[in-house]
C-alpha cells in the first residue's frame, strides 16, 4: 500500500467519479482505475461499487478513507514540527471564523500577527459553525471560532466571550425611541432575519417557541450586510449580535437591548486535541486572547 494510492483513494471518495478524480489528479482515468484495483487487492475487499454509471463508496472504503484522514492528519502533524525547527520565518496559518463576528473581532489580531510574522501566510475564511467543524476535522483549517456549546471528542474548546444579541430598527421607526424590547416586538413587528440553517436563527426560534411567539418574518437573507441594508430601506426589523451592531455604528438605524429573555451567545476558538499547534497557531491564539478585553471595551 502507498501513499500514492490513498492519495487516489482519496481523490475518488470526494468526487464518486474516477473521470472527475483524475482530471483533478491529473493523471489518466486507467491509470487511477489500475492503481485503486491495486490497493482493492491489496486490502483484500471492494473500496467502491460501482452501481450503473454511479461509484459508490462501500463500508470498506468508508473505515479505510476515516483512516486516511489520520493518516495524512500524522505527516502533517510530521511536516509542521519539522517547519517550526525555522521558527516562524514561513508556513501557513488558515482559520474559519464566524461570518458575524470575522469584522470587528479578528482584525486587530490579525493586524498585529501580520505585521510581526509577515512571511506566515495567513487565511482567515468567515464560514458557518458546520463548515469549520469539517474543515477542522479534515485538517484543512488550524483554528476555528465558533458558537458554544460544542461538544465533540475529537475537538477542543476555549471560551472567548459572552455576547448579548440586540434589536437593529430603522432609525425613524416607533420602537426605536424604547429602552429596551421583548421578544413579542417579532410578533408585532415585521421582520428580516438569516434562515433557520444559522445558529442565530435557531437560538431565536427556540426562544419564540417557548414563548409561543411567531415571528413575523418578511424576508429571509444570508448576510448580515445584506439584512441591515433592508433594515435601512424600513423592510423590517432584526436582531443580531450587538457587538456587530456596535461595530458598524450605522446612523441610519438603532440598536436596541432585548429584555425578557435576554439572549446571548458564546463566541469559542475551536482546534483538534490531536492536533500539533505549530508556533503560528499558538501565537495567533495568544494574541487573539489578549485583544479580548480591548474588543470587549
Amino acid at each position: 500500500m502507498e501513499l500514492k494510492q490513498l492519495e487516489y483513494f482519496m481523490a475518488v471518495c470526494q468526487e464518486l467519479h474516477f473521470t472527475r478524480a483524475a482530471e483533478k489528479l491529473g493523471i489518466a482515468q486507467p491509470s487511477l482505475s489500475q492503481q485503486i484495483r491495486l490497493l482493492e487487492h491489496e486490502i483484500g475487499t471492494p473500496l467502491f461499487d460501482r452501481v450503473g454509471k454511479r461509484t459508490l463508496i462501500t463500508e470498506a472504503g468508508k473505515t479505510l478513507l476515516h483512516h486516511c484522514y489520520n493518516i495524512f492528519h500524522e505527516l502533517s502533524q510530521a511536516r509542521a514540527a519539522i517547519s517550526e525547527l525555522q521558527s516562524l520565518n514561513r508556513g501557513t496559518l488558515k482559520i474559519g471564523t464566524l461570518l458575524t463576528v470575522v469584522n470587528y473581532l479578528l482584525p486587530p489580531t490579525v493586524i498585529g500577527f501580520h505585521r510581526k510574522y509577515p512571511n506566515i501566510e495567513l487565511s482567515v475564511l468567515g464560514l458557518r459553525t458546520g463548515d469549520i467543524f469539517e474543515g477542522l476535522l479534515k485538517n484543512e483549517l488550524d483554528l476555528g471560532i465558533v458558537y458554544l456549546p460544542m461538544e465533540h471528542e475529537e475537538l477542543e474548546k476555549i471560551l472567548l466571550y459572552k455576547e448579548n444579541l440586540a434589536l437593529a430598527a430603522p432609525a425613524d421607526h416607533p420602537v426605536a425611541k424604547e429602552p429596551f424590547v421583548t421578544l413579542d416586538i417579532l410578533k408585532e413587528t415585521p421582520s428580516v432575519l438569516l434562515p433557520s440553517s444559522y445558529f442565530l436563527r435557531q437560538l431565536i426560534n427556540e426562544q419564540c417557541r417557548a414563548l409561543d411567539i411567531k415571528p413575523q418574518q418578511v424576508l429571509e437573507m444570508t448576510t448580515m450586510e445584506s439584512i441591515i441594508n433592508m433594515v435601512v430601506q424600513g423592510v423590517g426589523v432584526t436582531i443580531l449580535p450587538k457587538g456587530y451592531l456596535d461595530y458598524i455604528d450605522n446612523q441610519q438605524i438603532r440598536t436596541i437591548p432585548i429584555k425578557s429573555p435576554v439572549l446571548t451567545t458564546e463566541i469559542g476558538l475551536v482546534y483538534r486535541k490531536n492536533k500539533y499547534l505549530c508556533a503560528a497557531s499558538r501565537v495567533f491564539k495568544e494574541q487573539l486572547l489578549a485583544t479580548l478585553p480591548l474588543i470587549q471595551t
